[in-house]
């Protein structure tokens, strides 16, 4: 008796890579012509391809891709029905601040130790992709010291660890055609820092909720503002729900332009979105995150990175609608 075949996960999928010295965070848009989707389909089905044709050149670079599509080219590339939650980004206006939405088909977050390897990585994907596609956004990040935003503050601490990471980020049960699959949400921040360094720590420490020097956690006052820290915490009836985030500094000092690439995978795309809703309307309303005096969101995109399956499977044609 013959053994069943098993379909072996392609570790581009995988949202939980390392944390990792490089990145580049690449937003697509995907042309009107009529071959455009048959090419976007079959690039992003055997991405596992460049991978390895470029990440072999040094395995322990932990060269990786993670490929989200955005709901509006969702039903060019297959008949499978969208996930349950996939809309695109919702513009968030506050009182004085405002997360725009931005135009988003795919989304490309590609991760290594070498930015060689993120380069030619990026360079062989546009290649395949040709016309095909309309770049919108393309934002290289780095590791700064010791994980630290550029404001000073270690970043991701929030991040769940374990058993947690798969329970906080893949659809489960609740969308049985999308088990394993990760809603992302990436938006661009831009940092006013001769404004931030005007603040004192101890001001800058009672907006963000933590300490600056060894991060540890600080306690809201009992009444009045609350930190950013505390603003992007999502508890509802006493359940917190995590998020995972791989944010990453980018900029160009001599431009005097640079700032924080967020980027955030969960399983449910509304813990995201009330997150944003907290900081940007505030809770109350009005008592918005002060952080945003100082960080201005430029872009907000909504996709979905389906599971390596169903990435995959892209390039069946049973699977595909016309374009």
């Amino acid at each position: 008796m013959s053994t069943p075949s098993r379909r072996v996960p392609i570790e581009p999928q995988r949202v939980d890579a390392p944390l990792t010295a490089s990145a580049t965070f690449l937003v697509l848009t995907v042309g009107d012509g009529a071959d455009a989707p048959a090419t976007v389909r079959d690039v992003i089905s055997g991405i596992d391809d460049i991978v390895k044709n470029v990440g072999f050149r040094d395995l322990d670079a932990m060269l990786s891709c993670t490929v989200g599509i955005g709901s509006s080219l969702w039903p060019r590339l297959t008949t499978r029905r969208a996930p349950a939650e996939l809309h695109p980004f919702r513009t968030i206006t506050g009182s004085a601040h405002t997360a725009p939405s931005t135009p988003g088909d795919l989304l490309f977050h590609i991760r290594a130790n070498r930015r060689d390897l993120v380069f030619e990585f990026e360079r062989q994907l546009l290649d395949v992709l040709g016309d095909a596609v309309t770049v919108v956004d393309e934002t290289s990040g780095f590791r700064y010291f010791d994980i630290r935003d550029l404001l000073g503050f270690v970043d991701g601490t929030a991040n769940p660890i374990g058993n947690a990471v798969a329970d906080s980020t893949l659809v489960g049960a609740e969308d049985d055609e999308h088990v394993g699959g990760s809603y992302v949400v990436v938006q661009k921040y831009l940092h006013d820092l001769g404004a931030w360094q005007q603040l004192t720590t101890e001001q800058q420490e009672a907006i963000i909720g933590r300490r600056k020097a060894d991060n540890i956690e600080m306690d809201d006052a009992p009444v009045g503002q609350k930190s950013h820290k505390t603003l992007a915490t999502v508890v509802v009836d006493g359940v917190e729900h995590d998020i995972l985030r791989d944010n990453m500094p980018f900029g160009s000092p001599g431009a005097s332009s640079f700032g924080t690439y967020f980027i955030g995978y969960t399983r449910y795309l509304w813990v995201i979105e009330r997150m944003l809703e907290n900081m940007f309307i505030g809770d109350p309303p009005g008592s918005y995150d002060r952080l945003l005096d100082f960080s201005t969101a430029m872009t907000g995109s909504t996709f979905f990175a389906p599971s390596a399956d169903v990435l995959a499977a892209l390039a069946d044609a049973e699977g595909v609608s016309g374009p």
